[in-house]
């Protein structure tokens, strides 16, 4: 018996488990899928691309979408200890104000957030009104600073874009080297940030390798959840309340599985309905990216990331093009002048990042290309099976508003103007699988064919539909849901340092604290 149940020990669920066990007479259990995190593969940045469909990975897709050829896209999502900050390329881009002033919900605001994203916050920057310095989370410049990436910004210049020192201060807009969760060259997970220092705490129970099935409600009342591990059942019951921080994928599909969500669906799989929430896994939203990938002869590239010289450089000084997070610059753009805030993020790896990142590299290269930031386009997360480990149904929607294609597009033509500058050309010799042209009709096709997850689902059990301002399920007590699903609409940038901000705020929630006081004049636009 616990006070706290936390199901998924990714970014949320390990930041709860620290915080809520901050009070030594809080008994708290954090349960995850997956086994702990001592995969070296895990620490090395540049090896992230490593970890893709093995058994840290989820490896889940797309059901067959429409209006990307009815292709399947690949979906990966962390299963260890840390979640997706496990595998992810660790850049810390929090978002723009107006993500979450438009959000409408009471507590929610950019201004009221950003005390929370300060207080994780250790930027080796130092202190301002924008970053904080001493919370757990490292935030760091990167230590590979490959010439392509620099080459990129310089063309970027070129193209007419501004040049941006700090995407989380006064503007998005511009182009620079992104900050990137990192210690002494190392990748900082949420788990090596929050989980590891706090381990040894007696009030804090981790099970790992134990997959929840379901959530225990009863009498209207979150109580438990019930789980496996091999072939052992596995209970573990809450006094308090039972937390989901499985992600956007999984957060909704549990609840399906539990009995709340469309109850059309539930009935038609033999489900017991405790809850009609028809709105429990709608309103899925994902970043796509349009890629656009240059080769060149120069061996500067990740290619040659493993030959003794970078590992002796990674192991002795953490450094050198092991620490390569793989997209280590880009920038913010509008594809129309009239829009309020950036619509795109370009990101830029000097590697050949092919296939949703699944091909084998073959050449020296740089990849880079549009991640469409505003999408209008909804999708859903449905139950395929009621076997609980069944994978979830999941489809994007993708593209399926003209605007969201018009846009990308515009995009996708912005791109290959910055190739096309001076600073650049060294290593825009030749593109791996280009579009016939620039045409309309053309980079629609190429679109069409080649667009992929950039992997930032949310939006699934989002406040105002599924959850409240607290994070509470409406008609379920003693449950909440504190991950990117609460989302109402996606952030303008790479999730993991807002859903880290979502969970600070929800430990105050949850321990009844007051909020921290809001910030002041601090503008991102």
């Amino acid at each position: 018996m616990y006070d706290y149940v936390i199901v998924g020990a990714g970014s949320a669920g390990s930041v709860l488990a620290a915080r809520l066990t901050e009070d030594p007479s809080v008994r708290v259990c954090l349960v995850e899928a997956g086994p702990v995190d001592s995969e070296p593969n895990i620490h090395v940045p540049a090896a992230f691309g490593r970890l893709f469909r093995t058994r840290l990975d989820w490896d889940l897709d797309t059901h067959e979408e429409p209006h990307l050829d009815r292709r399947r896209v690949y979906l990966p999502r962390g299963r260890v200890l840390g979640g997706t900050s496990s595998i992810n390329t660790m850049v810390y881009i929090r978002g723009n104000r107006l993500d979450f002033d438009s959000w409408g919900q009471p507590g929610w605001s950019y201004d009221e957030l950003l005390p929370y994203f300060k207080r994780s916050e250790d930027n080796e920057r130092g202190a301002s009104a924008y970053h904080g310095v001493g919370g757990p989370l490292s935030v760091a410049d990167g230590r590979s600073r490959n010439p392509m990436s620099a080459a990129f910004v310089e063309a970027a210049a070129e193209a007419g874009h501004q040049v941006n020192d700090d995407f989380n201060a006064g503007s998005q807009d511009g182009f620079g080297f992104f900050q990137v969760n990192q210690r002494n060259g190392r990748r900082e997970s949420c788990a090596t940030a929050f989980l590891h220092p706090v381990l040894d705490r007696p009030n804090l129970t981790v099970e790992t390798n134990v997959q929840v099935l379901r959530i225990l409600i009863e009498d209207g009342r979150a109580v438990g959840v019930v789980g496996r591990r091999l072939d052992d059942e596995v209970v573990l019951r809450a006094e308090r309340e039972v937390v989901l921080s499985a992600g956007a994928y999984h957060s909704p599909h549990l609840l399906m599985l539990s009995g709340v969500g469309p109850a059309a669906l539930l009935s038609a799989l033999g489900i017991p309905v405790v809850l009609d929430a028809p709105m429990v896994g709608q309103n899925l939203q994902d970043h796509a990216l349009v890629p656009l990938v240059y080769t060149h002869p120069h061996p500067i590239s990740l290619l040659t990331a493993g030959d003794p010289a970078n590992l002796k450089l990674f192991m002795e000084e953490g450094r050198g093009m092991l620490t390569s997070n793989g997209p280590e610059s880009g920038g913010f753009a509008r594809t129309s002048d009239d829009l309020p805030a950036p619509d795109v993020e370009y990101l830029g790896a000097p590697v050949m990042f092919a296939d949703s990142g699944l091909g084998t590299p073959t050449h020296h290269s740089f990849s880079y290309g549009p991640s469409m930031l505003t999408p209008r386009s909804r999708g859903w997360v449905m139950l395929a099976s009621d076997d609980p480990t069944a994978k979830p149904k999941i489809r994007h929607n993708y593209f399926a508003e003209e605007e969201d294609m018009r846009a990308a597009i515009v995009a996708t033509r912005m791109g290959t103007e910055i190739a096309r500058q001076k600073a650049l050309a060294p290593y825009t010799e030749g593109m791996h699988e280009p579009p016939a042209s620039e045409s309309d009709a053309d980079l629609r096709a190429y679109i069409r064919q080649y667009a992929h997850s950039i992997y930032h689902p949310a939006g699934t059990c989002a406040m105002g539909s599924v959850v409240d301002a607290d994070l509470r399920l409406s008609g379920v007590d003693g449950l909440r849901v504190v991950d990117a699903s609460v989302m109402p609409t996606l952030v303008r940038g790479n999730p993991n340092a807002a859903v880290i901000a979502i969970a600070e705020k929800a430990a105050d929630l949850i321990k009844g604290v007051t909020p921290l006081p809001a910030a002041a004049d601090a503008l991102v636009s």
